[in-house]
């Protein structure tokens, strides 16, 4: 069954980038960094079980995706080198993440400076 909002029309990986390029058929494509979709997976580990639950999640500015499976046609598993691999992406979330990324990205880093948490891994 398709989903009731825009589809996918092109999903390209571009691993050395650390990119998702995603181009719908509205016309609309948007270029995905690594760490944000890391960081706004739709696992419950980042989300939680519930509303207002969601985790920050810290120190991932180089992480990289290893691989994208196909999940039936409505999605996409993302599974990223720091081995995350529980997120499904459906094309609703990802055209979303491409939309409302002008206002969650800011949102986000001002979560992490509220909480003391920085982008960069910490060097041991």
């Amino acid at each position: 069954m398709r989903a009731s909002g825009p589809w996918p029309i092109e999903l390209r990986l571009k691993r050395a980038e650390k990119q998702l390029y995603v181009e719908f058929d509205d016309g609309k494509r948007f270029s995905l960094a690594a760490e944000y979709l890391r960081v706004e997976s739709p696992s419950a580990e980042v989300q939680g079980h519930g509303p207002g639950e969601k985790i920050v999640v810290a120190e991932r500015a180089h992480v990289g995706i290893l691989d994208l499976e196909p999940v039936g046609n409505y999605a996409v598993r993302i599974k990223f080198d720091d081995l995350h691999d529980t997120g499904i992406f459906s094309w609703d979330y990802l055209y979303q993440l491409g939309v409302e990324h002008p206002r969650r990205w800011p949102d986000y880093l001002a979560a992490l400076a509220k909480q003391g948490l920085s982008r960069e891994p910490k060097r041991g």
